[in-house]
C-alpha cells in the first residue's frame, strides 16, 4: 500500500513512531525483558492461566499455516512466541522474539503495538509497517482485557505472510481473545463461588473517559449504559466515598438553584436501576467497591506514570456535561494530564497529545513538541506547519 492510500490509524502511528525517534532502518525490535527475567514474569502474569487455551485454539493453527502466534503484556513485551522452527528463525531476523518490545514508540508501527495503544483489534499489512525490515510481514492483533476492571492485560497477535492480511484472520484472533476473556471471567466466578470469610459487597466498574454516557459493569456480569444525568450523579457520588447530602449533590449537579425535587426524582430512578444495595441515602452514597477509568488515571499521574496515563486517556470526562461538579472534576484531570505531558518533554508524548481531537489546537503543546524534536527531526516541518496554521487562526 502506498502512502497516498494509508489508513488514518496507520498514518497516526507513523507520526507517533517518527516522533519517538524510531529508525526506519533499524532491523530488530529492542529487547526489554531479559531472558533471566522472562520465566518469572510470564509465570506471574494473569494471561499465563489462559495461554494453554490460546495455544491450543490459535497456536496450532498458526504452526500449520506457517505463521506465528504471540502474546504480549500491557507494555508490549512479547511473553510467548509460537510457530514452526523455520518461521521462528525468520522472525528472529526482525527481533520478533520473546522478551522483545513491540510498543510503537520502540518498534514502529505494527499490529500488536497499535492494538495496545488503541485498545481495540488492529491489522497491519506489509508496507504499512514503519520499519523497512518488517515490511515483508503482515499481522493481526487483538487486546485482552481483565473481565473485572477492563484493564488491558496484553495483546494476542498472529504474524505471517500475505495469507494473514484477510478479514478471516482478524475475526479468528478477535474470537480467541474474547475466549480468553471468557475463561478469565469463568475462573473468577468459580473462585467467587467458593466460601470465603469476607463480606465484601458488589464491585462496580465505571467507564466515563471520552463518553457522553457512563458504562457501568456490576460484578463483571451485568452492564448498563446510564443516561447523561445519571452518569453525572454516579461520577459525583463515586468521587465522594463518604457521601453527599441532597443539597450538596444539587449544587454539584445543577447550574441553577431550586432543583432539589428534580434531583430526588432522578435519584429514585437511579436507585430503581441500581437497587437499594448499591445506592443508599442520608447521605447519598454508593454502597459498593467502585473502580473507574478516571480514578485509575489519577492514580497513574500520582505515581508519575505519564506514558500509561496518556495511553489510557480516551478523552475528557463526560465532555458534554455542564454540571458544575463534573466540569470541575473534568478540568482538574484534563489539566493535570496536560501539565504532566508538557513537563515530560518527551517528543512522542507531546505528539500523541497534539494529534488528539482535544490537543490539535494546543499552541503551547505544539511549541513544546518543536523544542523537544530539535532542528534535524523529520517531524520538524510538520510541527512548524501546524504552528503556522495556528498563528494564522489566532491572528
Amino acid at each position: 500500500m502506498g502512502r497516498d492510500g494509508m489508513r488514518a490509524e496507520v498514518a497516526d502511528s507513523w507520526h507517533l513512531s517518527a516522533a519517538a525517534g524510531v529508525d526506519v532502518e533499524r532491523v530488530e525490535a529492542p529487547i526489554t525483558l531479559a531472558e533471566s527475567d522472562l520465566r518469572d514474569h510470564r509465570a506471574a502474569h494473569p494471561l499465563a492461566q489462559v495461554f494453554p487455551l490460546l495455544d491450543d485454539v490459535l497456536g496450532q493453527a498458526a504452526r500449520d499455516c506457517g505463521a506465528i502466534m504471540a502474546v504480549s503484556d500491557a507494555a508490549g513485551q512479547l511473553l510467548w512466541v509460537c510457530g514452526s522452527p523455520s518461521t521462528l528463525r525468520e522472525a528472529e531476523k526482525i527481533g520478533f522474539v520473546e522478551g522483545s518490545n513491540w510498543d510503537e514508540r520502540l518498534a514502529g508501527t505494527n499490529a500488536p503495538g497499535l492494538a495496545l495503544r488503541l485498545g481495540q483489534p488492529a491489522q497491519v499489512r506489509r508496507s504499512e509497517h514503519f520499519r523497512h525490515s518488517v515490511q515483508q510481514w503482515s499481522c493481526a492483533a487483538s487486546p485482552i482485557h481483565d473481565p473485572t476492571s477492563s484493564t488491558l492485560l496484553g495483546v494476542l497477535d498472529i504474524t505471517g505472510n500475505d495469507d494473514i492480511a484477510v478479514p478471516q484472520t482478524m475475526a479468528m484472533v478477535r474470537a480467541a481473545a474474547r475466549m480468553a476473556e471468557a475463561e478469565l471471567a469463568r475462573d473468577l466466578l468459580t473462585r467467587a463461588a467458593q466460601p470465603v470469610e469476607s463480606t465484601a459487597g458488589p464491585q462496580v466498574v465505571v467507564e466515563l473517559l471520552g463518553r457522553h454516557e457512563a458504562l457501568l459493569t456490576i460484578d463483571a456480569r451485568h452492564s448498563l449504559r446510564l443516561s447523561p444525568r445519571h452518569s453525572e450523579i454516579l461520577l459525583l457520588l463515586a468521587s465522594a466515598p463518604h457521601g453527599l447530602s441532597g443539597d450538596e449533590l444539587a449544587v454539584l449537579v445543577y447550574e441553577d438553584d431550586g432543583a432539589s425535587s428534580t434531583l430526588r426524582a432522578e435519584l429514585n430512578r437511579l436507585r430503581n436501576l441500581l437497587g437499594d444495595d448499591l445506592l443508599a441515602s442520608r447521605p447519598y452514597r454508593l454502597c459498593c467497591g467502585v473502580a473507574g477509568d478516571w480514578l485509575a488515571l489519577e492514580a497513574q499521574l500520582a505515581a508519575g506514570d505519564v506514558r500509561r496515563a496518556l495511553r489510557d486517556y480516551r478523552g475528557p470526562i463526560l465532555p458534554r456535561s455542564t454540571a458544575p461538579g463534573v466540569v470541575r472534576l473534568r478540568d482538574q484531570l484534563h489539566h493535570s494530564l496536560r501539565a504532566a505531558v508538557l513537563a515530560s518533554k518527551e517528543p512522542d508524548l507531546l505528539s500523541t497529545w497534539t494529534r488528539s481531537r482535544w490537543g490539535a489546537d494546543d499552541y503551547d503543546m505544539w511549541v513544546a513538541q518543536r523544542d523537544a524534536l530539535g532542528a534535524v527531526s523529520p517531524m520538524r516541518s510538520l510541527v512548524d506547519g501546524q504552528l503556522a496554521r495556528l498563528d494564522r487562526d489566532l491572528a
